[in-house]
């Protein structure tokens, strides 16, 4: 006949020595106990944890014993349904034997996974955030490339900003005309403009003044007889015909 609580003792004593910062005892009846489970250090020091809490059920090790995560540190949730599912595999495949320390030490591996799925995680996370980088930055020296699709697109746009801008030129010429008059138009719309000039010359006539008396001056000065200027006569005796 098998000595269930001989075994759960020698199991406890066990675990207590091997465990001995991270064991606590919570009841004696039932044995009740948690064992906390730390991963190893990550990416600067980083770590993922996990109290787990252990019953004995009175006929452990031939029955599977109670189990539960008690408590958890940066572990996400699929992180922990993930270790519920491996501590039941393992209490079945090592059921009739005591098997505490064998799930405690699948639960470690598990964390240590965690850990460098995490760190590989990060790793992929940088990689992808510097290819952006990289595909940005030949976006603006490159720019996009060309395609049948981006190209339409581009043409669409650029045939409707060109009509907008045909249509603005065609109203400014249109209005522009419409402000400009001809010379017939503006004698045709002033009719003033016939008799301006005449007007103006009656006007300018009227407005000029005569000084008669210059006329009158005139008739006073004395002129010279030229034929009293011995150089000016070529018939004169006394003038040099080599001159």
């Amino acid at each position: 006949m098998t000595d269930y609580r001989e075994e759960q003792r020698k199991e406890l004593e066990a675990l207590e020595s091997i465990y001995t910062d991270s064991f606590t005892v919570l009841s004696e009846k039932p044995p009740s106990f948690t064992i906390t489970v730390t991963s190893e250090a990550g990416e600067k020091d980083e770590t993922v944890q996990t109290t787990l809490k252990f019953t004995h059920s009175e006929k452990y090790p031939d029955d599977i014993p109670l189990y539960e995560i008690f408590s958890q540190e940066n572990l996400e949730d699929n992180d922990v349904s993930d270790i519920l599912k491996l501590l039941a595999l393992q209490a079945e495949e090592n059921l009739g034997m005591v098997m505490i320390f064998t799930l405690v030490t699948a639960v470690q591996e598990k964390l240590n996974e965690i850990v460098d799925q995490i760190k590989t995680r990060r790793e992929e996370e940088k990689k992808q955030k510097k290819k952006e980088a990289e595909e940005a930055e030949k976006q603006i020296f490159h720019g996009a490339p060309i395609t049948i699709e981006n190209f339409l697109s581009w043409k669409a746009k650029f045939d409707a900003e060109l009509l907008e801008i045909k249509k603005k030129r065609m109203k400014e010429e249109e209005q522009a005309g419409k402000n400009k008059s001809s010379g017939k138009q503006l004698f045709e719309t002033d009719h003033n403009l016939d008799t301006s000039d005449i007007q103006f010359l009656e006007d300018a006539g009227n407005s000029v003044e005569v000084d008669e008396s210059l006329f009158q001056e005139m008739g006073d000065l004395e002129l010279e007889d030229d034929d009293d200027d011995p150089d000016l006569n070529p018939a004169d005796p006394g003038s040099d015909s080599t001159h």
